[in-house]
């Protein structure tokens, strides 16, 4: 099942069921008007949902209407919790080599995470308004999970079974303005601006067997303005989405609604790209002595997407240009 939240003048939209090839869709407020409100009731809501989907599919909705990803709002424009984690390890090792930073310890052992900012989502197709190129503007291309209720202290197994939807993201990342804050101590906050999301939140049964071990096996592929940058591996994840959840829940549980990210998709070998700019400087650094590739500037565009065995998208397109903010 696919489901997306269309604009309508409102904070959180209105939720839709879409057909597999993203022609169609049908008005899924009889269920839930929002993904928040199906969320936090799922077991009522999803085979009410699934339902419509099958209809959809089997052409029997006469009300049905077209479907344009341009009209999609983040499937969840505005969430309760949004907690991202550094689950791609070859990606800090990366990091620690081109800077000579001193590793982390236990970081092969416990998950890196942040909690970030939920409020504000933007859509796919929604220009990402940002002050200034100065700031350093990066893209950062990632998998994310939508959880319902998760109670204190889940195990890790027991966590990929609270998995009720899975999204693709933008992270959109200011790399002039992370060191400081990373030396702080206290996190991310002007260096993570809103982040924008693919059209498509989809049940994990959409990535048939792709969908394995909590991992989505399958290659993200980024351009940045119209041209080939990466396509690293979901299946090189250190540690698996259950893992994050269990971290993210170890002395609080965790409401519907919130997101859980698996940090910049990245992998081992060299020739597969890297799904943010920052990885391809500490690429050149340590093969070149220093970057070469500058960061995003006003009017780039990047664009991810994640296809199937069939071809077909499966979280529709992220694609978007950075401008500059009003005012």
């Amino acid at each position: 099942m696919k489901l997306a939240t269309l604009k309508n003048g409102s904070r959180d939209g209105q939720l839709v069921v879409v057909s597999r090839d993203m022609s169609r869709a049908i008005d899924a407020r009889s269920v839930a008007p929002t993904l928040q409100q199906a969320i936090e009731n799922w077991a009522d809501a999803e085979p009410r949902l699934q339902a419509m989907a099958r209809e959809l599919e089997n052409g029997d909705c006469r009300e049905a209407f077209a479907f344009d990803p341009t009209q999609a709002m983040a499937p969840l424009p505005r969430a309760y919790q949004w907690c991202d984690g550094s689950a791609f390890l070859s990606h800090g090792a990366l990091m620690q080599k081109a800077f000579n930073l001193d590793p982390i310890e236990g970081a092969d052992r416990t998950p890196l995470m942040y909690q970030g900012a939920g409020d504000d989502f933007i859509g796919a197709h929604d220009d990402i308004e940002l002050p200034s190129e100065s700031q350093g503007i990066d893209f950062e291309g990632e998998f994310v999970v939508l959880v319902d209720d998760v109670p204190m202290g889940c195990s890790a197994e027991s966590a990929l079974q609270h998995i009720k939807l899975i999204l693709q993201i933008n992270d959109v990342s200011l790399r002039a303005l992370a060191p400081r804050e990373m030396r702080t101590g206290f996190g991310f906050l002007q260096a993570k601006p809103s982040s924008s999301f693919a059209p498509l939140a989809i049940t994990p049964d959409e990535l048939g067997e792709a969908w394995r071990d909590g991992r989505v096996n399958l290659p993200l592929q980024v351009q940045w303005n119209g041209e080939w940058f990466g396509q690293p591996h979901g299946a090189q994840m250190n540690f698996h989405f259950g893992q994050l959840i269990a971290h993210a829940a170890l002395t609080r549980r965790l409401r519907a609604g919130t997101l859980i990210g698996s940090g910049t998709v990245s992998n081992a070998e060299r020739n597969v790209g890297s799904a943010c700019i920052a990885e391809r400087r500490a690429i050149e650094m340590i093969e070149q002595g220093a970057p070469v590739t500058g960061f995003m500037r006003f009017g780039d565009r990047v664009r991810m997407d994640v296809t199937g065995s069939d071809g077909q998208s499966l979280f529709g397109a992220i694609d978007q240009r950075v401008v500059k903010a009003n005012g």
